[in-house]
């Protein structure tokens, strides 16, 4: 087996752990930092919404000798807008301006023919209006408030609602970021964009709910036990599922790694960029909040409950007591073992000669420490 292979096996036995929960607060304060910065972001730079939002007309040459930025040059002239030029694989161009009246579309084009030096015959022209540009607008809102209700909806019944309130609040964490990173970059916001943004969104709640279906399942019966509390249950949850969830983003982020920085930087496809810094920004946010975020949130949750706290209560009393024995029942944390190996019986372990010859068992104290259950085999 592979090392991390290995790590995996470890970490979902709960031999090694990482106490996640117990530093929750230094997630929080990461993921606050780099909300602010995002909201700082878009509110100063604001967002480059492309022609499908704001309206505006889309020309396109044939082969033409003029660089990209001559041409933009004399698109920027001939409407008084900004425009974005790429070289289309026939040595054609294509021009794009937003925000400018259709009905001028035809006096650009032929400004833009002369510039060119081009047959005005020979520049195609699509236009769109700012009326079509609203409407796809309020279709993506609607359509990503409706996503968020279903999927509260969802959570709730399969698992409890304070899941489902943290699985919301890790879900609008990943799209502020990446708007944010969307208004820092200024790469340019199209309908591509909106369907990268609710793609995301499946990938961060997929990890968020391997994480609660392994929480709901450890949880089971809790409050029968006095030695886990409900945030040490939960760290055991995220450390089981860590690889695998480390494992799933890394797969997804190759492919549209490969579309954002070859596809989009290095062949020029800036068409490419629309979808994949969405898909980049949003994959690598979603496995963070579903980790740092979600689960440490719904343990914040469930450990206000008057139940929990008096679980905690007695885990807390029962430990105080073993240590004022001598004894440890510290529920193991960050880089220490959970023990949940026992042997079988006592067969399994080996005899000790006694001092008159007498073959005699080893003591069974401690045996069984580390069990979620204290019932011995």
């Amino acid at each position: 087996m592979s090392k991390l292979g290995t790590l995996g096996a470890r970490l979902h036995r709960g031999e090694i752990g990482y106490d996640f929960v117990g530093k929750r607060k230094i997630w929080y304060g990461i993921s606050i930092l780099i909300t602010i910065t995002a909201i700082v972001g878009l509110a100063v730079r604001g967002l480059n919404m492309g022609i499908e939002f704001e309206g505006g007309a889309v020309f396109t040459t044939e082969k033409t000798s003029i660089s990209v930025s001559q041409a933009e040059d004399y698109a920027e002239e001939a409407s008084g807008h900004d425009a974005i030029v790429q070289e289309l694989g026939n040595g054609g161009l294509r021009i794009q301006i937003a925000g400018i009246d259709t009905d001028r579309s035809d006096q650009i084009k032929e400004e833009l023919a002369r510039d060119l030096k081009v047959d005005s015959e020979q520049i195609n022209a699509d236009l769109v209006g700012p009326s079509w540009g609203d409407q796809v607008a309020n279709k993506a809102w609607q359509g990503l408030a409706i996503f968020m209700v279903l999927v509260v909806i969802y959570l709730a019944i399969a698992f409890e609602w304070r899941m489902a309130a943290a699985a919301l609040v890790a879900l609008i964490h990943d799209i502020t970021i990446t708007v944010g990173v969307y208004a820092l970059v200024g790469f340019e916001v199209t309908p591509g964009t909106v369907i990268g943004l609710l793609t995301i969104l499946g990938y961060s709640l997929y990890d968020t709910v391997v994480v609660f279906d392994s929480l709901k399942e450890q949880a089971k019966d809790l409050t029968k036990q006095t030695r886990w509390t409900y945030s040490e249950v939960a760290d055991r949850s995220i450390n089981g599922t860590l690889v695998r969830s480390i494992n799933t983003t890394v797969v997804a982020l190759l492919p549209v790694a490969g579309l954002l920085f070859i596809g989009g930087g290095v062949l020029g496809a800036g068409m490419l960029n629309d979808i994949s810094l969405s898909l980049f920004v949003g994959l690598a946010a979603g496995a963070y909040s579903s980790i740092f975020i979600a689960t440490p949130l719904v343990a914040d949750l469930k450990e206000r409950e008057p139940q929990m706290k008096a679980l905690r209560k007695r885990v807390l009393a029962k430990r105080a007591a073993a240590a004022a024995k001598g004894e440890s029942l510290e529920a193991p944390v960050a880089d220490g073992p959970y023990d949940d190996e026992e042997p079988e019986d006592a067969a399994a372990t080996p005899a000790v000669v006694g001092p008159r010859g007498q073959r005699t068992q080893p003591s069974s104290r401690g045996r069984g420490r580390g069990r979620p259950s204290g019932k011995r085999r």
